[in-house]
């Protein structure tokens, strides 16, 4: 059915949106060759590395963003089967809180419309805007993905646990990672920082819940369709708050995420839809 096709592909991407990234290696001489804070050196007696400073300014970006718990998103994701783009507000005080609205442009899955897409940290809803079997409502439930294999694993683990402040801790744990100028960003004057990663790698950092067959499976699974690298480019305001966040990774598969965060603090209210208008997503 042409419905539940869309639903798995919006379900597939909306991942990037709540904040799975990583950051790699393969950066500027400038960053250091280290795998950490400590690849940098100083240049004279108490002046920091631009691989240390960049490190200290995210890391302070970190805990600022962290601290304000929510936040107003929007954004694109382009792949090979098309756009999606989505605008909502999230949550990340207690677990990953999200409602987003998404519409799908271009290719074969492209619906013209919006769909409206809700998420808490035990599942994650979306209205089709048709029924399904009765329903207004489809229901990918965490626990049920992860016994998918590993990559549902992990998508369980991004849907739960990521939020913005996750980029910007795996971009410091690569440990390289170079500033890249200021930009202008929707009228806030912002750092640019950008880092790769290697992908299998960012799998391990992403996350720590997956057994060591898992994650061999799951870098079968990422060689197979051609993801070697993510590239990830970060733009923190003068409040040290993040402002926006590029996610690129290659392969036969690759996508293009953009994201815009605003409005710090906001109020984000998730109500679940009513069991009786729910049905568990093809596959589940």
């Amino acid at each position: 059915m042409r419905t539940t096709r869309i639903a798995a592909a919006v379900a597939a991407g909306v991942v990037m949106m709540a904040g799975l990234t990583a950051c790699n290696g393969g950066g500027d001489k400038s960053a250091g060759t280290g795998g950490g804070a400590g690849g940098g050196s100083n240049d004279a007696a108490g002046a920091k590395s631009p691989l240390e400073a960049a490190l200290a300014s995210l890391k302070t970006a970190a805990q600022q963003t962290g601290g304000k718990k929510s936040a107003k998103i929007d954004g694109t994701q382009k792949t090979a089967m098309g756009t999606r783009t989505m605008k909502g507000a999230m949550d990340w005080s207690n677990g990953i809180n999200m409602t987003l609205d998404i519409t799908q442009t271009g290719g074969p899955m492209a619906s013209g419309k919006p769909q409206k897409a809700l998420y808490t940290p035990q599942a994650m809803y979306i209205n089709m805007g048709m029924p399904v079997g009765g329903k207004n409502w489809l229901k990918y439930d965490y626990d049920a993905l992860a016994k998918k294999g590993p990559a549902g694993a992990l998508m369980k683990d991004a849907m739960q646990n990521n939020d913005p402040v996750k980029s910007v801790d795996l971009l410091i744990a690569s440990g390289k990672v170079q500033e890249a100028g200021k930009e202008d960003v929707r009228g806030v004057q912002a750092t640019h920082y950008t880092g790769k990663v290697d992908v299998a790698e960012m799998a391990k950092m992403q996350s720590k819940s997956l057994s060591a067959a898992d994650l061999q499976a799951l870098e079968a699974q990422l060689k197979k369709a051609g993801a070697t690298t993510e590239t990830i480019d970060l733009w923190i305001g003068p409040d040290n708050l993040l402002v926006k966040k590029r996610e690129q990774v290659d392969g036969t598969q690759g996508t293009d995420s953009t994201v815009f965060y605003s409005d710090y603090g906001t109020k984000v209210t998730v109500t679940p839809p009513p069991a009786s208008d729910t049905t568990p997503a093809p596959g589940f």
